[in-house]
């Protein structure tokens, strides 16, 4: 029961982080634009100062991740990132927007990410990462998804009127501030849940002696050809998974729907996350990690080719949910297993929180770039075809990941043996 509680407490936590900076937009992002009167590119802009600072928060929380435990770090981080939800509740200026994004890098990289995964691959062991792995973002994807649904669902009854296109400006301004709140509460009491249920003790392997703080993992980690690998395979399904930020705009206006329907087309992809992600780790155990990722990204290739492609507009609505929900599992299944590759590339256990850090360091660089593309892409290419450019850009960063995954397949024994 005490196991089960872990992997519980890193899903809820690792999705609950991420509510405020991310998944609000993610869900309600026509309603954000109105509410704040910002542009896509203004809102990019908040993305790419998140994604500045968490650069080098990546960097640095690997090595404590390695020294203290998670349990503290995580709570902590929690705490911080929600009362970030009290000023957003403002309607802040877009420079404080900015600063706010800033603010929410540090809490939510440099305290929180490194830990988690590390705290993920202990609970997994020898023989369960592809399962441990897919199990988190699973979860976290189950937990986003009822998250979305409620808050969706909320969002349309604090709305006075029973046609959201109806609603006010200022309506819609107020039920949304309604939503930030409950996120932010949410957020609190999750750091709560993590505080008594996660271990007191830091890692094992960092009370044997040393320094209390070493950058050994780091030198190791910038060594070993697959973490490099790694690290590219990470970039490309990160943008992937940053385009679905586009999914309720792009039902905005591809199918005109109203901002209650395109929540729940972004709400989609959710649960799409809570299927696929673990079926990928347990198939993952059974067939490697490395393989559900050379399929995942032809997969992810696949479904925004398509939509790229422009033969989806006009067209008829299913056959749009049909592909989001294809590129979707692409996506998914790629983010459910892309950090058990640290085991089947041999990287030693006691280096894993610096591993996780140079591979960071590299791979979430579309948190400081994608914001500002698709707002480049959507604000200079108004309606469908600026959907259609962001998903071209998604197909040529998924083939470059697949071709670095078939690299990390054919490197991968020999150095996976002496690591």
């Amino acid at each position: 029961m005490r196991r089960i509680a872990v992997i519980i407490a890193l899903m809820t936590a690792g999705e609950s982080v991420f509510l405020l900076p991310f998944v609000l937009a993610r869900i309600f992002r026509p309603t954000l634009l109105d509410v704040f009167e910002i542009t896509n590119l203004e809102l990019g802009v908040a993305f790419s100062t998140y994604g500045v600072v968490a650069i080098a928060a990546y960097f640095a929380g690997g090595p404590l991740a390695d020294r203290y435990s998670a349990r503290s770090l995580m709570s902590t981080s929690l705490v911080t990132t929600g009362l970030g939800g009290v000023v957003l509740t403002t309607i802040p200026s877009t420079g404080v927007m900015n600063v706010l994004w800033g603010v929410w890098g540090a809490t939510t990289v440099l305290l929180f990410w490194s830990a988690m995964l590390r705290a993920t691959r202990e609970w997994g062991g020898d023989q369960a990462q592809g399962r441990a792995y897919g199990l988190l973002d699973g979860g976290r994807g189950l937990i986003g998804a009822l998250i979305a649904s409620v808050t969706v669902f909320l969002f349309a009854t604090m709305l006075p009127v029973d046609d959201p296109a109806l609603a006010s400006l200022e309506q819609r301004t107020t039920a949304f501030k309604g939503v930030i709140w409950c996120f932010t509460g949410f957020t609190l009491v999750v750091a709560a849940l993590v505080f008594i249920v996660l271990p007191r003790g830091s890692p094992k392997v960092s009370q044997e002696g040393g320094t209390r703080l070493s950058l050994d993992g780091v030198k190791a980690s910038i060594r070993m050809p697959t973490i490099w690998l790694q690290a590219i395979i990470v970039v490309c399904a990160y943008v992937g998974f940053k385009a679905t930020d586009d999914f309720s705009l792009l039902a905005s206006d591809a199918l005109g729907y109203d901002d209650v329907q395109a929540g729940s087309v972004g709400t989609l992809s959710f649960w799409v996350r809570a299927v696929t992600a673990i079926s990928a780790g347990y198939l993952a155990d059974r067939i490697e990690p490395s393989r559900v990722i050379f399929w995942g990204f032809l997969l992810l290739a696949g479904g925004s080719s398509l939509i790229a492609s422009g033969l989806l507009f006009p067209g008829v609505a299913w056959m749009l949910i049909a592909t989001i929900v294809t590129t979707s599992i692409g996506v998914y299944s790629l983010r459910g297993v892309y950090f058990a590759l640290l085991a089947e590339g041999g990287v030693p256990m006691a280096h894993t929180g610096s591993a996780i850090g140079v591979i960071s360091l590299v791979g979430f660089t579309p948190d400081v770039f994608m914001g500002p593309l698709m707002g480049v892409l959507l604000d200079s290419s108004p309606g469908v075809l600026g959907h259609q450019h962001v998903f071209a850009a998604v197909a040529a960063f998924s083939l470059v990941g697949w071709l670095a995954t078939g690299l990390f397949r054919k490197i991968r024994p020999a150095l996976g043996t002496s690591a």
